[in-house]
């Protein structure tokens, strides 16, 4: 990977670091952990579960997952052949497109995107395809869509609630999706992990619980964005079994398995079905960081999901939003993450993202330097 460099998210981390910045960049919450899901977890590992789990994951984890997207999504998976416990998100998208991506295959991307897709897709031997996102809204374009598949087409990435932008998919873009790839053998790579994060009675869809997107979709979640646990890397995926068995050839030698004691205390935490009821929390933070921001000359965009909040600063300065964002990090002591980043090739729409999983003190001091700018 010649051309890869380091993530705008570990720099911009460090910069903040290095300047004694707040750090609303990259997205972790800089709260606590629910202290039962704690205890849960220091329970598992001083009875015993210290050991390698299974490869598919822990089956009373297994099962709770089964559990919950049975209530949520109405959808059934077996918890044998079609669930498997992953080391974050990330490892559960490397999985999925290594083991169905070779040289030769296009995968349609919609930018701005996340920024481990593309690199996975290179390192698989495939060629990212692009569609643009456009602003204010970020949602996609669907004859544009369907002017760039071919028979190379192997598989289409998508995102809700998404990342960076905070749109979430309306029922109608699922099924727009659907009709263009009836009768095509083009699979679905959902990234869902802001699933339970939205905003202002907005639904989340999963392709989980679409009839005609199920049997050619892999889905990606995150415990540790739901739980409030990043640094814990706990994930899981969810496909029909034909595709599972593929995603695990390569799981197995990828990591095997993952945390032993954590998985055992998700499990046990998952049994209380209000742990997934984190929308409201996350509202009255971003409202909260909104009116804060009122303050400032920064100008916010709709955020429907997720814990990001994309802010305009045309009426501030010309510079790119790179320049931008490193000088806001360094005078002003704020970092957050430019939007170009995020596109294939680098599109100026002077625009930052500002990730608002944080304490009150924190948004406060945030929004406070903010308005000096």
């Amino acid at each position: 990977m010649p051309s890869t460099g380091t993530t705008i998210f570990s720099q911009m981390s460090a910069l903040a670091a290095e300047h004694k910045a707040v750090n609303l960049s990259q997205g972790f919450p800089d709260f606590q952990v629910d202290p039962r899901l704690v205890d849960m977890a220091t329970k598992a590992m001083q009875i015993g579960h210290n050991q390698y789990a299974p490869m598919p994951g822990v089956r009373v984890l297994r099962e709770a997952i089964h559990n919950k997207v049975k209530n949520f999504y109405n959808a059934e998976y077996d918890v044998d052949t079609e669930i498997t416990i992953t080391a974050g998100g990330t490892q559960a998208l490397t999985s999925t497109i290594l083991s169905t991506i070779r040289e030769g295959d296009e995968v349609i991307l919609f930018t701005p995107c996340y920024d481990s897709y593309v690199p996975i897709i290179e390192l698989a031997g495939g060629s990212p395809v692009y569609v643009q996102l456009k602003t204010p809204d970020y949602l996609p374009d669907w004859e544009e869509f369907k002017q760039v598949m071919n028979h190379r087409t192997r598989m289409v990435i998508i995102n809700s609630p998404h990342n960076p932008t905070g749109t979430v998919w309306n029922k109608e873009d699922f099924d727009q999706l659907a009709s263009i790839l009836n009768g095509t053998n083009i699979m679905v790579l959902s990234d869902e992990v802001y699933e339970h994060i939205t905003f202002d009675g907005k639904q989340h869809h999963s392709v989980l619980g679409h009839p005609n997107l199920q049997d050619r979709s892999f889905a990606v979640f995150s415990f540790g964005k739901t739980f409030h646990a990043t640094g814990w890397k706990l994930g899981y995926v969810i496909a029909p079994e034909n595709l599972m068995f593929e995603f695990r050839k390569v799981h197995q030698y990828e990591v095997f398995s993952v945390n032993a004691p954590m998985q055992y205390a998700l499990a046990e935490y998952m049994q209380d079905p209000n742990v997934f009821y984190i929308s409201s929390l996350y509202q009255q933070k971003r409202d909260y960081f909104q009116q804060l921001m009122a303050n400032t000359r920064f100008k916010a965009l709709p955020s429907s999901g997720t814990y990001f909040q994309l802010y305009d600063y045309s009426e501030i300065s010309d510079e790119s939003d790179v320049d931008f964002a490193i000088r806001l990090t360094k005078e002003f002591g704020v970092a957050s993450i430019p939007i170009s980043v995020f596109y294939s090739v680098p599109k100026q729409d002077k625009v930052l993202r500002f990730c608002f999983a944080k304490s009150e003190e924190t948004l406060v001091e945030g929004a406070r330097r903010l308005a000096l700018v």
